[in-house]
């Protein structure tokens, strides 16, 4: 599973928020890593430099083989508990679908 993470230029991306992020996907998408082939990870700040609340915002767009993408996307005022959300959601949704798929 190949994990790619984009930043605005209003977050300092880094080696250590990359690191995060696919520490994260590996960790709630270990059961379906034959399945997923590629998650790509947009983390922007939508208020930049005005503050405020829910401004951060992560989109994850997870692709399994042979299916459309799947995108969810979480809000937040912390940079973390964004990705944290949006891991959570994707994770959720891949297994929806996974599941799904295996029933038909």
């Amino acid at each position: 599973m190949q994990i790619q993470v984009n930043t605005d230029h209003h977050v300092k991306g880094g080696d250590l928020l990359r690191q995060h992020v696919e520490n994260l996907l590996n960790d709630s998408l270990n059961s379906f890593k034959d399945q997923v082939t590629r998650v790509e990870v947009y983390i922007a700040d939508e208020n930049s430099h005005k503050g405020g609340e829910d401004d951060l915002r992560c989109t994850m767009e997870a692709r399994i083989r042979g299916l459309k993408p799947i995108a969810v996307t979480h809000h937040a005022e912390n940079i973390n508990v964004a990705i944290d959300g949006a891991a959570d959601r994707i994770a959720r949704s891949v297994r929806k679908t996974v599941e799904k798929r295996r029933e038909t």
